[in-house]
């Protein structure tokens, strides 16, 4: 089975390193524009070559884990050089705009749209771990589109790699992301550009900074390369999640304001549900 990942960062490499270790008849081919990279998958060991765009007819299996807008332009070109029985796959965090942009390839048949809910701040082929995806959820979008033997191979990776799948139209995708992905991240960087701006002393952040910071400021160590192209692409859900976030935190200003601390109190009370939402989520 000849494996072509396209970017060797966190994401396709770690697709590698799980696809190398569960199917012994694997070859994995590492297709980055970037020459380091591909030399530290190499060194890694979770590509067995380099390769190209140009020699796609040999692939039996293609993963595009790019920047989204990467993948917008160069999705198209990858259906026109892979054979028939290939599937390609990729992994971007947005939907819509992609499925529009070959809605009418002649090889959207060999395409199926997919977002593993998975991932760390990290970025880079050294960022790529075993089992990353054990245990994930894998958006699956427009999967009738998708020949369906080509569907089943996809699967049979999906399931070796203990993923769970769940099925979803992508305007849905990209608009219940927004919330759970998209907007944690715009938080995440604003808290850390926060308290840049406002602790001039670095040193005082890190003297101060407890776990509940470090954990909620995480997301801003992610590569920008990966997230403005998001956030580009899903622009109008994410202002809709913005407008409604903001409304939340101005209420709560007022609260403090007001000295109103019963009601933050109970704010605080009724969010606390959430625990019960994401019991059993790392």
């Amino acid at each position: 089975m000849n494996v072509f990942v396209i970017g060797v960062g966190l994401i396709g490499g770690s697709f590698a390193i799980d696809i190398k270790a569960t199917f012994n008849e694997a070859m994995i081919y590492g297709v980055d524009k970037n020459e380091e990279n591909l030399k530290q998958a190499l060194s890694l060991g979770f590509i067995d070559c380099t390769s190209d765009l140009e020699s796609l007819e040999k692939a039996d299996i293609v993963i595009v884990a790019i920047p989204v807008d990467a993948t917008v332009e160069i999705l198209s070109i990858i259906l026109d050089k892979i054979g028939d029985d290939c599937l390609v796959f990729d992994a971007g965090s947005t939907k819509k705009k992609l499925c529009e942009t070959i809605e009418r390839h002649h090889k959207r048949r060999n395409y199926l749209a997919t977002h593993p809910i998975a991932g760390t701040e990290f970025s880079g082929p050294q960022a790529a771990i075993a089992n990353l995806y054990r245990g994930k959820t894998n958006i699956i979008c427009e999967v009738e589109k998708t020949a369906f033997k080509l569907q089943e191979k996809g699967m049979e990776i999906f399931s070796r790699l203990g993923m769970r799948i769940r099925y979803m139209d992508p305007g849905s995708h990209d608009k219940h992301i927004a919330y759970v992905s998209h907007l944690s991240h715009i938080s995440s960087f604003m808290l850390g550009k926060t308290v840049i701006e406002k602790e001039k002393n670095e040193r005082d952040i890190f003297d101060m900074a407890g776990s509940g910071f470090a954990s909620t400021v995480r997301l801003a160590k992610s590569s920008p390369d990966m997230w403005t192209p998001i956030f580009k692409q899903n622009k109008e859900n994410i202002l809709e999640t913005l407008k409604e976030y903001i409304a939340n935190l101005t209420h709560f200003k007022g609260l403090i304001e007001n000295e109103d601390f019963l009601a933050i109190h109970k704010e605080m009370e009724e969010t606390n549900y959430i625990k019960t939402i994401l019991k059993g989520i790392a």
